[in-house]
């Protein structure tokens, strides 16, 4: 049996716990390198309003010399200003006393600050003269330095103003494009998805301090009846939280990255035309010629609030050509990893009895993407089916058309299975578009979910991919319960471990801390 993970402490746990009474433990952070306190942290300056010219820029300084920045460049002799009072001073180089703006100063003492050091707010003129003026400036002051980037932030996490989901909240938020993505990120820099995995992390800290004090103590009938049996059930409870937390169909991690939609189809089905009146500008070359297209042509959209990346691709056929071979297989390979397609046909190519278009259209289907079968059959030969959450059908050039056959179209196609949703548009008139594009945000939108209902969904690939493992974990505790207990408190450990890789933080002194305050041990 492996040896109890606090062995090694717990000895001296008591002595250490008694000569140091009530003060709290020092929270350590994950990250190698980064210094235990701020106290000895070099002061920095940047630009935090962004480049380019402006009404206003904002100049940040933080660290333990920012009321020395202060007092040089706004001519503040006696005690800094009282705290986020904003003053209109005259800005100056400390070394040669010019005056290089008029502009506003704000101070924010320690720890009441974002970064939880003293800081200093410059509001001064957006000009680059002027920015740049005031940059140098600040960099002659001694102790001072340009911050590196994310510096700000950074401090800000490790003097425990912003836990790590937090952070990344914060940068998807700078990085907001659309309505969707904004109110996703505003909701995860608010800590709702960190104060989950801190309630998961506060569980398992208190199975694993179960689990490791009946190890210890359990033959000195210190521990209570019934205690393994409390972790079991907190154990699976954890994992059922994690499963359905898991899976979420990636909704928001493809909020926060985009939807990608392709258009796929044969040559001269209108694709490129569908992309023009999307993204409204000819992004694509349109021309009667076939083949036109040979690469992907990409643009970045807001389709209701929500972010699309729609890639138009080469059309779908067989050719001689090299280049339009690499061409079409680019579309294939794009159509596979679509979230979703949108299989533009041409109309005018449909049966003139509009009774045959359904089945012409599925045999169009079969030919130009690939074969799937239905679920459970392993049989290639069985009836073709779309997953109607991955494709819409998209029948152009309606205008060439009479109205009667249209209507007739869409009436039979409304009560065909078997095929993915139908919209009937033209790109030359704009017929149909408005209802295309309600049909394109309605399916976007189910992809993405809505970032303000539910619980708080995974937003990055490194959660997913940590509880994953903090999953895999808990199942060695399940594992080894009955025949190696350490075993088992090892894999809680892990699992706590995988967690703390998400918000940044583990707490390993907490579990012993709750040792003695669930159990009494040491009376």
């Amino acid at each position: 049996m492996l040896p109890s993970i606090y062995n090694g402490i717990r000895r001296a746990a008591f002595h250490t716990l008694r000569t140091r009474g009530s003060q709290p433990c020092r929270v350590q952070s994950t990250f190698d390198g980064l210094p235990a306190g701020l106290a000895d942290a070099e002061t920095i300056f940047a630009l935090s309003s962004g480049h380019g010219r402006c009404g206003v820029a904002v100049v940040r300084v933080s660290g333990p010399a920012s009321a020395t920045a202060l007092r040089c460049m706004a001519g503040l002799t006696r005690s800094p200003p009282p705290p986020r009072t904003a003053l209109l001073r005259s800005i100056t180089d400390p070394q040669s006393k010019e005056v290089l703006d008029r502009g506003l100063v704000l101070w924010f003492p320690a720890p009441h600050s974002f970064t939880g050091e003293d800081s200093v707010e410059f509001h001064i003129h957006g000009g680059p003269a002027v920015i740049t003026a005031v940059l140098q400036a600040l960099g002659s002051v001694p102790g001072m330095r340009p911050a590196e980037a994310g510096e700000f932030t950074r401090r800000a996490f490790v003097a425990g103003k912003l836990g790590l989901t937090e952070v990344e909240g914060l940068g998807d938020l700078i990085h907001a494009e659309t309505e969707a993505q904004r109110r996703q990120a505003l909701r995860q820099m608010s800590g709702e998805l960190g104060h989950l995995y801190q309630d998961w992390s506060h569980r398992l800290k208190r199975c694993l301090a179960h689990v490791e004090a009946f190890i210890d103590f359990s033959e000195d009938e210190l521990i209570e009846d019934g205690v393994l049996n409390q972790v079991d059930g907190s154990v699976r409870d954890l994992q059922a939280e994690i499963e359905k937390h898991l899976k979420d169909e990636r909704r928001g991690e493809r909020l926060r990255s985009g939807v990608q939609v392709v258009i796929a189809g044969a040559t001269n089905a209108g694709k490129s035309s569908l992309l023009n009146t999307l993204c409204q500008r000819p992004a694509a070359i349109v021309s009667p010629i076939a083949g036109t297209t040979r690469d992907v042509v990409e643009t970045a959209l807001d389709i209701g609030g929500f972010p699309v990346l729609l890639s138009d691709t080469a059309g779908l056929r067989e050719s001689p050509d090299l280049v339009e071979r690499e061409g079409v297989r680019r579309a294939r390979e794009r159509v596979e990893h679509a979230d979703l397609t949108l299989v533009v046909v041409d109309c005018s190519n449909l049966p003139a009895e509009t009774t045959q278009a359904a089945a012409f259209l599925q045999d169009h289907l079969r030919t130009l993407l690939p074969t799937q079968e239905q679920p459970g059959t392993g049989d290639i030969s069985s009836p073709f089916f779309f997953p109607t959450d991955r494709f819409l059908l998209v029948l152009n050039k309606t205008d060439l058309l009479p109205e009667e056959q249209r209507q007739k179209l869409d009436r039979e196609l409304r009560q065909v299975s078997g095929l993915p949703p139908v919209c009937l548009i033209s790109c030359h008139s704009n017929d149909g578009l408005q209802d295309f594009i309600t049909a394109l945000h309605s399916r976007v939108k189910t992809l993405c979910g809505d970032p303000l209902s539910g619980a708080p969904t995974l937003t990055q690939a490194r959660h997913r991919a940590h509880l994953q493992q903090c999953y895999a974990a808990l199942a060695q505790y399940q594992q080894h319960r009955n025949n190696d207990l350490a075993l088992a408190a090892e894999g809680v450990r892990l699992a706590l471990t995988s967690l703390g890789r998400i918000t940044g933080r583990v707490w390993v002194e907490e579990i012993l801390d709750i040792i003695f305050k669930d159990f009494c041990i040491g009376k």
